[in-house]
């Protein structure tokens, strides 16, 4: 998602402050709706998975990141999509039964919370936040708070809370993300798995793009004081895990690919050539029509002014699931 920009009194009991990066983020499951125009892929590509594509972020101006791991390449991009086309075509040869593709998905939510210590410096926020968090999942995916309604639902069934000095903070790429999260990981490829904690490289939150197979390294790592009510300044309403979560879901970020080729691979999306920061009304960096989305929640601005997400979004959501997360 994100690096964390200067969070000031972020931290007052010792530990130091860092810059904050947006970085990079009942089910229907009867119909693959047909691919867009920006996913299909010739009848014969390859199926293999991308094997490097399938982390991303969300990062803050400013940051310091070294990657934004959920940041493509072409080529990246290119691959996600003929296996994503790919895979429907497999996933619809099996599907004979026909439910409608408005029905609503509820996806079962397990909360790792990683701890330094007991202390709310040391990671251990209140359940009252993670509560919060479904909630504007909830709302943000159902539409409530502007633009499309997706199908997606989400009820938590479990926070886990694990002290863990050696995976705190939690490293995007390490051997101790791995460790954790090989550890921690619970449900099959239909579960969102949200790890919780102090991040390295002042990021916000990355997440995992769906795949045919159940990998342990799936799911969304947020960081924990940008939860509704935290004290990541600019970005403590819950729109961080909005945006991993889309990431899980197989949305890119809205600038990815800039102004030229499929850009996100949505149609109703405009084209933007560089990720936005803040709020700048008005802001257009393309020559294609339409103003660049800074109030879509794939893009980096802040959390006032992200609130939606485009018919099209939601469409190629519901897509994914039925491709690659379905039971």
């Amino acid at each position: 998602m994100g690096l964390r920009p200067n969070l000031l009194t972020r931290r007052t009991a010792g530990v130091a402050t860092s810059t904050l990066a947006l970085l990079l983020s009942t089910a229907a499951v009867g119909v693959v709706p047909a691919a867009s125009a920006f996913s299909a892929a010739p009848t014969g590509a390859a199926c293999a998975e991308p094997a490097d594509a399938h982390t991303a972020a969300r990062v803050a101006k400013g940051g310091k990141a070294k990657h934004d791991p959920n940041e493509l390449t072409a080529k990246q991009v290119r691959e996600r999509e003929a296996d994503f086309a790919a895979a429907q075509r497999e996933r619809a040869a099996f599907r004979t039964e026909a439910v409608a593709p408005l029905a609503t998905v509820t996806i079962p939510v397990v909360v790792h919370v990683i701890q330094e210590n007991s202390t709310r410096a040391g990671g251990n926020i209140p359940d009252s936040l993670i509560t919060q968090q479904i909630s504007v999942l909830n709302q943000s995916y159902a539409g409530s708070t502007g633009g499309a309604a997706t199908a997606f639902a989400f009820q938590l069934s479990k926070i886990n809370r694990v002290t863990n000095t050696s995976w705190y903070p939690i490293v995007q790429g390490s051997s101790a993300e791995r460790s954790m999260k090989t550890s921690l990981r619970q449900g099959g490829k239909n579960t969102l798995n949200i790890y919780l904690g102090e991040l390295s490289d002042g990021l916000l939150g990355w997440a995992t793009f769906p795949k045919r197979t159940l990998d342990k390294m799936d799911g969304v790592v947020v960081l924990a004081e940008s939860l509704p009510g935290g004290t990541a300044a600019n970005y403590n309403q819950g729109d961080t895990g909005t945006h991993e979560v889309g990431h899980w879901l197989n949305l890119y970020h809205t600038f990815q690919g800039g102004c030229s080729g499929s850009g996100d691979s949505v149609s109703d999306t405009p084209a933007e050539a560089s990720p936005a920061y803040q709020c700048p009304t008005g802001r257009d960096t393309c020559s294609t029509s339409g103003k660049d989305p800074i109030n879509n929640f794939m893009d980096y601005t802040y959390d006032t002014c992200m609130n939606q997400f485009t018919t099209g979004q939601a469409s190629r959501m519901l897509t994914a699931w039925n491709t690659y997360r379905a039971a």
